[in-house]
């Protein structure tokens, strides 16, 4: 038997040592090192399972000698998770699912299934068949065309797999799968690792498209070894309140399609269902009459979205106030208050600052600068700016109004949406406003805030 060698691998970074150790020393993160027995590989050719020719034998080509071929896409039937892949599931791709403990990652997949007319197959860990079922009756899924198998050994997956060749394979969930080469437990970093890639090479090898649900930290982060991430084809992840109604599914990582894409979903009595048109469901609790809101127009991915941003401004009883965002970056608030002070005049030291996006989306694009500010000064100053007025654009240290990309796509959503006010950067205003709506060209702070103010 060939004779098992342990290392220990960091489940943030993966980094290997050949002894534990309370800190990792590439990542700097404690408690994080995790025994992991790997086995001498028994001699003979080694073989590696690529995307196309994985038996040929290994040659140099020059790249100008390949022909270019089309991604074979399947789509899905839920237009949401179809643009979120890309335009649809590639054949032979692995997409990692995560997100909080019930915000609705089996029934989105359920669904997938349910409505994907060719062979598929739902491997559940942590369920029984019944209660699968059962979740899919109370869904209204027509459940003649699916497939499902209660297993936890990775190996026997693959073998049934094999025999029934489902072109949709989706694996709840990757932690509770196991394999019988290693012995460590279920969940562990060499077990998730090791399962994982053997279900990336049957893919590769087969051409089945498979969904792997992964469960999460408290940080937020896929559990298990961040190697797991880069060995697949896309990383989804589900933000907001499991609590709320609106679920929004987030592309990370996409080899076949753009990074940043959202996918808007409504939970309801039966599952979950797309929004089309995300914008209105953000601003159907807009209230005209309040200070310290503001419409901003961001992008996510390939579409426009209209946000309403809320700030809070109070008198500090601290001798450090408070600094407090939801669905912003701290670092950058503390940033654009300090614009403020330096740029706009206006100095807020001594008072607590809250800025909130509604509906639970994360923005991370720097557009939301000047909308930030604007909503934080009309906290402050307690003027209400009006329910048709909107605005982007990044905000420089110098206090300039920067411009941002697709300037034009995101005037035409907010003329769409019937906003008539807008404020953009200066290299981003058209030369002619569009009917109905009225750009002010922003070169400086001050100029945005002489125009609300």
């Amino acid at each position: 038997m060939a004779k098992a060698k342990t290392v220990y691998v960091c489940s943030q970074c993966g980094a290997e040592s050949s002894k534990w150790q309370g800190q990792c020393s590439e990542c700097g993160e404690w408690n994080t090192m995790s025994e992991l027995r790997l086995a001498k590989p028994a001699a003979g050719p080694a073989r590696f399972a690529g995307y196309a020719g994985a038996s040929q034998a290994s040659e140099v080509r020059r790249l100008s000698s390949i022909e270019e071929k089309d991604e074979v896409r399947q789509m899905l039937g839920i237009g949401e998770l179809d643009r979120v892949l890309g335009g649809g599931l590639v054949r032979g791709s692995v997409v990692l699912i995560g997100g909080d403990p019930g915000i609705g990652k089996s029934t989105l997949l359920l669904q997938a299934l349910a409505a994907l007319p060719k062979p598929t197959l739902y491997v559940t860990g942590e369920e029984s068949l019944g209660q699968v079922a059962s979740r899919g009756r109370r869904l209204g899924l027509d459940l003649e065309r699916l497939q499902a198998l209660a297993d936890t050994e990775i190996e026997k997956i693959i073998d049934v797999a094999r025999k029934t060749t489902p072109d949709l394979l989706v694996i709840d969930s990757i932690q509770t799968m196991y394999s019988q080469g290693i012995t460590a437990a279920p969940g562990s970093v060499s077990q998730v690792r090791d399962a994982a890639a053997q279900l990336v090479r049957f893919a590769k090898e087969s051409g089945t498209a498979v969904f792997l649900v992964g469960h999460v930290t408290k940080e937020g982060g896929i559990a298990g070894p961040r190697v797991l991430e880069h060995m697949v084809d896309a990383v989804l992840y589900f933000e907001g309140d499991v609590g709320s109604r609106f679920r929004v599914l987030r592309a990370f990582k996409n080899r076949f399609g753009a990074v940043n894409e959202l996918g808007v979903f409504a939970m309801g009595d039966r599952g979950l269902k797309e929004v089309p048109n995300p914008s209105a469901i953000f601003l159907s609790g807009h209230e005209s009459s309040a200070s310290g809101s503001m419409i901003m127009v961001t992008r996510e991915g390939t579409r426009p979205l209209l946000v309403e941003v809320q700030a809070l401004v109070d008198q500090s009883p601290l001798a450090n106030p408070r600094r407090v965002t939801l669905g912003l970056e701290q670092n950058r608030l503390a940033m654009l208050l300090a614009v403020l002070h330096r740029h706009g005049g206006i100095s807020l030291y001594d008072q607590d600052v809250f800025v909130n996006v509604v509906g639970g989306l994360r923005v991370q694009e720097t557009a939301a600068d000047m909308p930030v500010l604007l909503a934080i000064l009309s906290s402050f100053r307690d003027r209400k700016l009006g329910s048709r007025i909107a605005a982007f654009g990044e905000v420089g240290l110098s206090g300039e109004i920067r411009p941002v990309p697709n300037g034009e796509e995101r005037i035409r959503e907010a003329q769409s949406h019937g906003f008539e006010k807008l404020i953009v950067p200066k290299a981003n205003a058209p030369r002619k406003s569009p009917p109905g709506l009225e750009i002010i060209a922003a070169e400086r702070l001050s100029d945005a805030i002489a125009a609300v103010l």
